[in-house]
């Protein structure tokens, strides 16, 4: 559908200009009651009220009732119908890949294992597979779908959309990832960090909703952090925001992936870890050394501790340069809980600046592993100009 051209300034525009900022503030945040419509838009109850009513009818949002303290309230979203977007995290074992709705409702999902040392060429390849596979068994194809988001295990440069750093994803070094997968699926693309989309998730829809600033912090196989801003992420200039894995703790510890020695990932990353202990124990994932904390082996319970206090110190920094509200952990190694957190929280209280309100709190993540991937389609969804393309303005 194509929106009709309206002189600026005139009523026509102005209402039109409504629409898409409430169609927005849908997107960003998923379900909202009109009365959250008015505070997230600026536009009154009764605006916001009549372009309910007005795009309701026209089969672009969807209605239902809820209750808010008590009294019932009327919940807004976007229709199923508008479309569908996929989300995909290749992390460094492991394949995740969604397909919602509109409404961020995952209405087909899977995981594959991956390779060590996984190229972008033949992952890539599969990745175009695998959504072809999935929309046909939802009765669509690629076309159907409105765009796509992927996460990676590496900082990516906003201005280039390539890995930001050399050395920390070798085999997707150079690429254009974005550019590569629209080639071959013939859908718009974007592309972000694992650890940009699994915080980006967690505060549009997760532990971090109700926090101004938060930190998600992604602590598996490599470690990194995402910092979040009034529910948009802070990048920086090359994407390099966040890289707390790369911090050093030791100018004199082991030589990193980076090429520096002594960062957090060096004492740790699940490498680090299960390089510990002998072969003779059967460390040889992270899921056997967090079943055996889980079942109360002492080692493996000090190893995660060990981990937790060296990420606290860490965070520690991070919060007095970023001072944030709140702090999400999220990755495989957030699995083992409180045997994780609670030496976190012990190393920040010693570490980071007293505040007179207090340290940020440290919270679980919502989706497990599947943050990232939730976060890969809200970016998606952001990109998807509903007011524009989907929605027809009458005057």
């Amino acid at each position: 559908m194509v929106r009709r051209n309206t002189p600026p300034g005139s009523q026509s525009s102005l209402r039109e200009a409504n629409r898409a900022r409430l169609v927005e503030s849908l997107k960003r945040h998923g379900r909202l009651t009109q009365i959250e419509l008015a505070g997230s838009t600026g536009l009154s109850p009764a605006t916001v009220s009549n372009i309910v009513k007005e795009l309701t009818a026209s089969g672009i949002l969807h209605t239902s009732f809820t209750s808010r303290s008590g009294r019932r309230a009327t919940l807004v979203s976007l229709a199923r119908k508008v479309g569908l977007v996929a989300g995909a995290h290749f992390s460094t074992r492991q394949l995740h890949i969604a397909i919602a709705d509109a409404t961020r409702t995952t209405v087909a999902e899977t995981a594959i294992p991956l390779a060590p040392g996984h190229r972008h060429d033949a992952e890539l390849d599969r990745l175009s597979i695998l959504l072809s596979e999935m929309m046909e068994n939802l009765g669509g194809s690629l076309g159907d779908l409105l765009s796509v988001g992927v996460a990676l295990p590496a900082p990516i440069d906003p201005r280039t959309g390539m890995v930001s750093t050399p050395g920390l994803l070798p085999g997707w070094e150079g690429i254009d990832v974005a550019e590569s997968l629209s080639a071959r699926i013939e859908r718009p693309v974007y592309v972000d960090s694992e650890a940009n989309l699994g915080g980006l998730a967690e505060a549009r829809e997760g532990s971090g909703r109700a926090a101004s600033s938060s930190v998600y912090i992604r602590v598996g196989h490599t470690i990194s952090a995402g910092l979040i801003v009034d529910g948009d992420l802070f990048r920086g200039v090359s994407g390099k925001t966040g890289q707390i894995g790369h911090m050093t703790i030791d100018e004199n510890g082991p030589i990193c992936r980076c090429g520096n020695r002594g960062c957090l990932e060096t004492y740790a990353s699940a490498p680090a870890l299960l390089a510990l202990f002998p072969e003779s124990e059967g460390m040889q994932r992270l899921g056997d050394l967090l079943a055996a904390a889980d079942a109360g082996v002492g080692g493996a319970m000090r190893v995660i501790a060990d981990a937790g206090r060296h990420i606290g110190i860490a965070a520690a920094s991070l919060c007095n340069l970023f001072d944030p509200e709140l702090i999400i952990v999220g990755g495989e190694l957030a699995q083992a809980g409180e045997i994780l957190m609670a030496p976190m929280r012990h190393a920040l209280e010693r570490s980071a600046l007293a505040a007179v309100g207090g340290l940020p709190e440290i919270v679980g993540a919502s989706f497990g592993e599947w943050a990232e991937t939730r976060g890969a389609i809200a970016m998606a969804l952001d990109h998807v100009t509903l007011d524009a393309d989907v929605i027809q303005f009458t005057a």
